[in-house]
């Protein structure tokens, strides 16, 4: 089977770019658009060129979809490498153009797909929480995301997912909201450039900003 941690800017094509718009704003976009009364808030916050790591909370595995739809830029997930284990969903994470990464030690595949990725006009887009936590619990931030950020000396660009958990959302009855605040730009103390996230992220979850 082929290995899914490495893919070449070149993966990254028309084609895949296509099959992404089509798949999070025609289906995912508009049916929580339609069921959840789905918002955007910040989308000018968002370059129009240029790369950047985009960094929200995890509430759910519907979570990449609707960020693509707000951010309305192709992004290239990481994906905890188990996901890619069952034909179906590796098939459709291939087309969407995710990558498999090792949630417990960083491989140096992740590195340079993240780097080739930088090459192209999408964006890297990722969980730093690792797996889905419920809203507004901003703690087991994983510290390969500052090894990320250092890696593609990126500014980051942070987005909060509000009332998508599972377990809170309910058709016609309850909204979801995505709040993108202003890039963080990229500093040598890849630590406080976390910080700085997980404030922003806290700030943007609270309705300060």
């Amino acid at each position: 089977m082929r290995n899914y941690s490495h893919r070449k800017p070149c993966e990254y094509n028309l084609f895949r770019k296509i099959f992404t718009w089509l798949t999070c704003n025609l289906v995912y976009g508009l049916y929580y658009k339609i069921a959840f009364h789905l918002e955007v808030a910040g989308r000018e916050n968002v370059p129009k060129k240029g790369f950047l790591i985009v960094a929200s909370n995890h509430v759910s595995a519907i979570d990449p979809f609707l960020v693509v739809y707000a951010v309305r830029r192709p992004i290239a997930y990481m994906a905890k490498k188990e996901l890619f284990d069952k034909k179906i969903g590796r098939f459709f994470l291939n087309l969407l153009g995710a990558f498999a990464v090792n949630r417990e030690k960083l491989e140096v595949s992740t590195f340079k797909t993240a780097i080739g990725i930088k090459e192209t006009d999408w964006l890297l887009g990722l969980f730093p929480q690792g797996t889905r936590e419920r809203e507004g619990n901003m703690e087991n931030v994983s510290r390969g995301f500052a090894a990320i950020a250092k890696a593609t000396k990126s500014d980051i660009l942070p987005v909060a997912i509000i009332g998508a958990s599972r377990g809170e959302r309910h058709p016609f009855k309850t909204g979801i909201k995505i709040k993108i605040g202003k890039p963080i730009p990229y500093m040598e103390d890849t630590h406080e450039m976390i910080n700085i996230w997980i404030n922003k992220l806290a700030e943007l979850s609270s309705g300060e900003e």
